[in-house]
């Protein structure tokens, strides 16, 4: 059976795991929903659209992606509302992201029609597996990678596109304590950073099994030239609130534009929050620290959507930040309001909500 518009070849799974799921109890990642949906690009045009069962891939050892990396994705989440409606929040940014990340890693973009066509047709499909429970979501990845099977150092002309999903609750269920990089870097100008390119998240590893090691979560990464200004935290964007302000590393070529950041700083200017994006050094975050005027620091990101810190390990020194479980704290506030957008219970005045029918 097809849709109407693309012609999304539908094979349903004979036997759902929906039920072997403890939707009061979901760990980050690990249970995948009963479908996914896939798109080969071969000869200049994205063809074989199909929403089939989650299975493996069966891949030639030759592989392009495996050799040489060009592999990118997005992070998206989906939401019911009180009526069992499935909720998008801003997908048109994350197709748009990822066409960007394509462009950079010399891979081919996707149309429009296809990644929404194929979103939408898989949560139709799998609408049960999107948790109603407090504080879970579905967690949606789009990812594409390079099939050609030739050795040589060049971008491939064949590519598969994939989307499946998983039901997921809460990323931290404490405050992550945080250590600042100043040895080792996530990117540098000219590189992909702003790019959501396999290999960012490979070259963190190391550096992060360090730091928790030595007894933290996370990672403050710091500019690759004098490792002097804060760029991101961990696989997230980072905000600071200073004198009663929003501040944050302006996006630039090695900062990833997010869009729960770019939401965030919207949706605060219009409660009339004055916001500052530009270059943050490590040293007036402490300083704001120890002098108490900065009283919050928190990740924002699809998974976590807004995570607040404990403390900002530098330089062999531990730097508690202020306490922020109490309703009235900043951080709180944005949580409660992007997860009342995302669910549909206050209105959308921004636009951002895209419902599944």
């Amino acid at each position: 059976m097809t849709t109407d518009l693309l012609s999304i070849e539908l094979q349903k799974a004979a036997n759902s795991r929906i039920a072997e799921v403890d939707f009061n109890n979901l760990p980050f990642g690990k249970h995948f929903s009963d479908h996914m949906f896939v798109a080969d690009f071969v000869d200049g045009q994205w063809t074989n659209l199909q929403v089939v069962p989650f299975d493996n891939f069966t891949l030639n050892p030759a592989l392009s992606a495996l050799h040489y990396g060009q592999s990118i994705f997005e992070g998206m989440k989906a939401y019911k509302n009180e009526e069992g409606e499935v909720l998008l929040f801003r997908p048109l940014d994350n197709f748009h992201r990822m066409n960007e990340s394509a462009k950079r890693m010399c891979m081919a973009t996707l149309p429009e029609e296809v990644f929404m066509g194929g979103l939408e047709a898989l949560l139709r499909v799998d609408a049960d597996w999107v948790p109603s429970t407090p504080g879970s979501s579905l967690y949606i990845r789009p990812y594409m990678f390079a099939t050609d099977t030739y050795l040589g150092v060049a971008p491939s002309k064949t590519y598969r596109f994939c989307i499946f999903t998983c039901p997921v609750g809460v990323y931290y269920s404490n405050p992550p304590k945080l250590k600042v990089e100043t040895d080792y870097i996530r990117s540098a100008p000219g590189g992909v950073g702003f790019a959501k390119c396999a290999g960012n998240y490979g070259g963190s590893l190391y550096p992060t099994l360090l730091a928790q090691q030595a007894g933290y979560d996370q990672l403050i990464w710091t500019d690759a030239i004098e490792h002097k200004y804060i760029e991101e935290s961990g696989t997230m964007n980072i905000m600071f609130f200073m004198d009663g302000k929003l501040v944050t590393p302006a996006t630039s070529d090695s900062i990833l534009k997010g869009v729960t950041r770019d939401s965030i700083i919207k949706v605060v200017k219009s409660w009339g929050v004055d916001v500052e994006e530009r270059k943050v050094t490590i040293e007036e975050v402490i300083t704001g620290i120890e002098n108490g005027t900065l009283t919050e620091a928190f990740g924002a990101g699809t998974a976590v959507v807004v995570s607040p810190y404990s403390l900002i390990g530098y330089q062999g020194k531990d730097y508690m930040l202020p306490e922020t479980a109490d309703e009235s704290s900043f951080s709180k506030k944005i949580y409660n309001y992007l997860n009342d957008l995302r669910t549909g219970r206050i209105e959308d005045t921004f636009g951002w909500t895209h419902k599944v029918v």
